[in-house]
């Protein structure tokens, strides 16, 4: 089952974040699905998890994810990832400034009945702020 449930996670990144088939949510995301950490509010399912994914490919056009490392164990998927993109696009009021950006991040998946139920992320946002150019980098500009 393990595999399978990482079969799985690899999808969301594949072919929802990298691809932008946002439709591949309403076959592995359940209905019940819960997000944890994203940092803004979204609706339940399916539905908000593609708000989120729209949300980041709009601001980030050529977002791209590399998975890193994977383990599974019993229902959860652990995923540590790097992800990169130009930022072309509005993000969360934040207009477009041209910059790349890399950021990292580990998220911890629970499926259910070959479906993503649940999810947590722990990702640098701040790092993301500060490649921006939103947030200064400590020690500068502070005085």
């Amino acid at each position: 089952m393990s595999e399978e449930n990482k079969t799985l996670v690899r999808r969301i990144t594949d072919e929802i974040w990298n691809q932008g088939t946002l439709d591949v949510a309403d076959e592995i995301i359940d209905a019940s699905y819960v997000g944890h950490g994203f940092g803004v509010e979204l609706p339940p399912g399916p539905e908000g998890y593609k708000q989120f994914v729209s949300i980041y490919r709009t601001a980030f056009p050529d977002l791209q994810f590399t998975t890193e490392d994977q383990v599974a164990e019993g229902d959860k998927v652990v995923t540590r990832w790097t992800a990169r993109g130009t930022h072309k696009g509005e993000l969360m009021g934040i207009p477009a400034t041209g910059k790349q950006i890399v950021v990292t991040g580990i998220d911890i998946f629970r499926i259910s009945s070959g479906k993503v139920v649940e999810e947590w992320v722990n990702w640098d946002a701040l790092g993301v702020m500060q490649q921006l150019g939103v947030v200064p980098l400590m020690g500068e500009g502070g005085e």
